[in-house]
């Protein structure tokens, strides 16, 4: 089994974060766990979804930066119209 992290210990990276909760978000699903170990996991996975969610909000801050007012949403209608032409 993958090591468990400390819920206190933020994970290394984003990469880890995401495995950590993929596999929390598993024996959860599964009902691997008891009550008090489920809501441990909870938390440690809201935990989790905060980091990753800090993580890219700081690279898209980035990429904003990188590319300056160019940066436009992505949708539907823009590859439509870029198909277009």
């Amino acid at each position: 089994m993958a090591k468990q992290s400390n819920p206190i210990e933020p994970p290394s990276s984003f990469e880890d974060a995401m495995e950590e909760l993929e596999q929390l978000v598993a024996r959860i699903e599964a009902g691997e766990l008891p009550l008090e170990a489920s809501v441990a996991a909870y938390k440690r996975g809201s935990e989790l979804v905060r980091f990753c969610t800090a993580q890219l909000d700081k690279v898209e801050s980035q990429v904003k930066v990188l590319e300056g007012e160019m940066l436009k949403p992505f949708g539907a209608d823009d590859v439509a119209t870029e198909a277009d032409e």
